[in-house]
């Protein structure tokens, strides 16, 4: 996925993420997103996902690497469940949509707006970044599906992650399945889902899920590592490198060298064109 660089197009103000639970900072080529609702376990609504779909499509573009984290002592409790209740019933006034509301609509309707809140999520993919999630604590259902639409996860050892959808008559909807499959099997998918049962840190690590677990006081010290590490690689090899692990995901052995290929040719012809010659090593 490769975002549209629009720069007529104005992201989210400071005051429009704090209201839908989030903040946005950047320092360097290192972007931030920080769930910041920790009195409400960081949960999840409509009006976030909208916001990281936004965030999203006017990232700056000499972001590379994005980390997504959450303050306080969970990562993301999932839904928030007054998003559940009907029309009328008490909710939280900065979020006035509600899921149920969306029975008001046609079957077309829910999808087309189902399919806007998976742009909250489906950024994370975009090939001029790689995602790092910092998961501490609790990572249910959407929080779950958030972690697993980074790249990469760094988990602190107390993270518990379960896909809560179907315990509630739901299914996964907000694209984390794709990438639970590729990370763990179709079994141990079907069964971590169908069960809506915990996994562990120490689980997740031997699964596939956690690339490395931390101790809590250590994971922001280690994502911010991983990040950087990230850095050293070459920003035109690392973009092609991760549209190109994308690609072998979907595509046929045949499909895949000539993207290969065709990769390998731009980035020789970008280093033809910059190295001094008297200094060629190709």
């Amino acid at each position: 996925m490769t975002r549209v660089d629009d720069r007529s197009m104005a992201g989210p103000t400071e005051a429009e993420l704090q209201s839908a639970g989030l903040r946005f900072t950047q320092s360097g080529p290192i972007g931030e997103i920080t769930l910041c609702t920790p009195e409400r376990r960081n949960t999840q609504s409509p009006a976030m996902w909208r916001a990281l779909a936004a965030l999203g499509r006017t990232m700056p573009t000499d972001i590379r690497v994005v980390i997504v984290r959450s303050e306080g002592r969970s990562f993301s409790a999932g839904l928030d469940r007054s998003m559940l209740k009907g029309p009328g019933s008490p909710q939280d006034a900065a979020d006035d949509e509600t899921l149920t509301g969306l029975l008001d609509g046609s079957d077309v309707t829910i999808a087309r707006t189902i399919r806007e809140y998976q742009d909250g999520f489906m950024f994370l993919r975009d090939s001029n970044f790689i995602s790092i999630a910092a998961v501490q604590g609790h990572a249910v259902g959407a929080g779950f599906q958030l972690a697993l639409a980074c790249d990469l996860r760094i988990v602190a050892d107390d993270a518990i992650f379960c896909m809560k959808e179907p315990a509630l008559g739901l299914v996964p909807d907000l694209t984390g399945l794709a990438p639970l499959v590729r990370q763990v099997g179709y079994g141990r998918a079907l069964e971590i889902c169908v069960r809506a049962r915990d996994v562990g840190a120490t689980e997740a690590l031997s699964l596939g899920l956690a690339h490395s677990v931390v101790p809590v006081s250590d994971l922001d010290i280690e994502a911010q590592a991983m990040a950087h590490s990230l850095l050293q690689a070459d920003t035109a090899a690392a973009r092609e490198v991760k549209q190109l692990v994308q690609s072998a995901e979907v595509v046929n052995l045949e499909h895949q060298r000539q993207l290969e290929a065709a990769a390998q040719t731009r980035l020789l012809r970008a280093l033809a064109a910059t190295a001094d010659g008297s200094d060629r090593r190709f």
